[in-house]
């Protein structure tokens, strides 16, 4: 199925699980729309790599543009979700704690309502299954 997602950009949703370190450990953030707790992430544009739409929608979601795949280009993919999509997320670093959720131009507001820089154990938590395995996934690599 996920090869099926790869060249298709309707179905892949490309983001990243956001990180910084604090003096209390790594902090993840967390984005909220509705009920639901997740990354920063959103569909592909045509001729657009998956990590370039990560950092783009990080970017547009939370206003963050000094960021860092200092982890490489691996990802995670979820499996099929909200009609066939398929999340990638990879993983990036920051140092910018300020979040400014941008305006979607589409919906004429944030797509998110509200957003957290949370701990591993919050986000696992707090999180659909879906997302719970993105979560264990970024923490094993980072090594929170």
């Amino acid at each position: 199925m996920i090869d099926d997602v790869q060249d298709n950009n309707d179905k892949l949703s490309c983001g990243a699980v956001l990180v910084r370190q604090t003096d209390s450990g790594w902090l993840t953030l967390m984005l909220r729309a509705y009920k639901n707790w997740d990354f920063p992430k959103g569909i592909r544009e045509d001729g657009e790599s998956s990590i370039e739409a990560a950092r783009r929608e990080i970017g547009e979601e939370t206003g963050i543009q000094d960021i860092s795949f200092e982890w490489g280009d691996r990802y995670t993919d979820t499996g099929p979700y909200n009609r066939g999509k398929v999340a990638r997320y990879y993983l990036a670093r920051t140092d910018q704690e300020e979040v400014v959720m941008g305006i979607s131009p589409i919906l004429g507001r944030p797509e998110h309502h509200e957003y957290s820089w949370m701990s591993f154990d919050d986000a696992y938590d707090i999180s659909a299954p879906r997302v719970r395995q993105v979560v264990q996934w970024a923490r094993q690599i980072v090594g929170a």
